[in-house]
């Protein structure tokens, strides 16, 4: 497995390109907006991009879905409990930022069902509290997890926008995060890459 990140749109959002080499099949997480240079390097790279997935609805994370689709045709998938929040611009801040942004056309997944895309098994994880439907997407075999804005290096996530929740955030983490294996590298929604060792021993907030 490859994964390239990508930091880009306004608030410098970490978009991951998560590839299986055997296969050059890959796909897309959190596409803040859509890069020409991502879709040709896509191309270049002679990568066939399956899906992309959401972590969370936020606009600093899907208003470049609508452009990779129009490049790439795939199913684009997220929690079912952030459906109110992806379609409403208010909700998901797009409004404040501009004319605002809503994506209608997800694909719903639940906490704990496992996606099988680019060769690869992806838990969802469900860790509401950044907002009322944010998810992770853990890869077990490769000891990787993909937390959006839930856990950062040495943080997590904000909870005062709207659906969001300090105490469930929290309880996300601890409950839901923390248990992972130790040496599960953490890719975050924005800043640098941590473990679950180091969260457990550096985390102020836990």
């Amino acid at each position: 497995m490859k994964i390239e990140k990508f930091v880009i749109g306004i608030i410098g959002t970490n978009c991951y390109l998560v590839q299986n080499e055997e296969t050059k099949e890959c796909i897309l997480i959190d596409p803040a907006t859509c890069k020409q240079k991502i879709v040709d390097h896509i191309r270049e790279q002679g990568l066939n991009l399956k899906a992309i997935l959401l972590t969370h609805g936020h606009f600093d994370h899907i208003m470049g879905i609508d452009g990779f689709l129009d490049a790439f045709p795939v199913p684009v998938y997220a929690h079912e409990e952030e459906k109110a929040l992806l379609n409403d611009a208010f909700l998901n801040s797009s409004s404040t930022y501009g004319p605002g942004y809503t994506f209608s056309r997800a694909e719903y997944v639940k906490d704990g069902e496992r996606l099988h895309l680019a060769g690869m098994e992806i838990e969802v994880i469900y860790t509401p509290g950044h907002t009322i439907g944010g998810c992770c997407y853990y890869l077990p075999a490769e000891g990787v997890l993909f937390s959006g804005d839930t856990l950062f290096c040495a943080s997590v996530g904000r909870s005062d926008f709207p659906t969001g929740s300090s105490s469930q955030l929290i309880r996300s983490i601890r409950e839901k995060l923390m248990c992972l294996p130790e040496e599960t590298v953490v890719y975050p929604g924005h800043m640098g890459e941590t473990t679950i060792a180091y969260e457990k021993e550096n985390n102020p907030f836990l």
